[in-house]
């Protein structure tokens, strides 16, 4: 895929995304399930990094307001607090450079997806809540993908309103996670690792956009030498 065209969809994404949020009426109603995502992102981030680290998992939950708690037991405590923020983040730039730069992948990443909110929902059982709404984000990630031309676009735009979120709600949704990750380095406050993680976040998405935005090398055709 050429450079121009890859910059031309990130952008319109981009555009799309803000002009969602800050112009269209009931934006914040519409960018709801997105929200939803990337709370769901963020407990997933937590829950993996137990299981990664050898703990286990009690149960996920995603409240309405946008909340979500993962209870989890075992494993190592600095990479699961660290697993929900950084976590959702890389979780994100995984949709968005799948959906810019592996289209054929999309469907397969769309039906994993899938597959890992049921198990979520039915295996870390919490609410009824959290249930349904995953098992619906399922089953309309599943739809896209088996029904639709456009899982690829579906997966970009999600991926990069996700970093996006995340960036900005930078300071308001790991507090909790922040307060206890102090705990255990003592020396360091939960504002600087604030900060720190944000600049974890914002390198990882750096990087990603560079591979997204590079365009791809074309191999170079060997001649055979004239002779005369």
């Amino acid at each position: 895929m050429k450079t121009n065209s890859v910059l031309f969809r990130v952008i319109a994404a981009l555009v799309l995304y803000f002009l969602i949020k800050y112009l269209v009426p009931f934006g914040s109603t519409i960018l709801y399930p997105i929200n939803l995502l990337v709370t769901y992102l963020h407990e997933l981030g937590h829950a993996l990094g137990a299981v990664f680290t050898g703990g286990s998992v009690e149960s996920l939950q995603v409240n309405p307001d946008g909340s979500g708690v993962c209870w989890t037991r075992g494993g190592n405590r600095a990479i699961i607090l660290m697993g929900g923020y950084i976590g959702s983040a890389l979780f994100g730039n995984i949709l968005f450079y799948v959906g810019v730069k592996m289209p054929k992948a999309a469907k397969f990443l769309l039906i994993l997806l899938a597959i890992g909110m049921v198990f979520s929902g039915l295996v870390w059982f919490n609410t009824m809540f959290t249930t349904g709404l995953l098992i619906a984000f399922a089953l309309i990630f599943f739809a896209i993908a088996n029904w639709t031309d456009f899982g690829a676009d579906i997966l970009m735009f999600l991926g990069l309103a996700s970093v996006i979120h995340i960036i900005e709600d930078f300071n308001v949704g790991p507090t909790s996670d922040l307060e206890k990750y102090a705990e255990l380095f003592k020396v360091i406050p939960a504002n600087v690792w604030m900060y720190i993680w944000l600049i974890i976040v914002i390198i990882l998405t750096v990087i990603n956009l560079r591979f997204v935005l590079r365009e791809n090398k074309s191999k170079k055709i060997s001649r055979p030498s004239s002779g005369l």
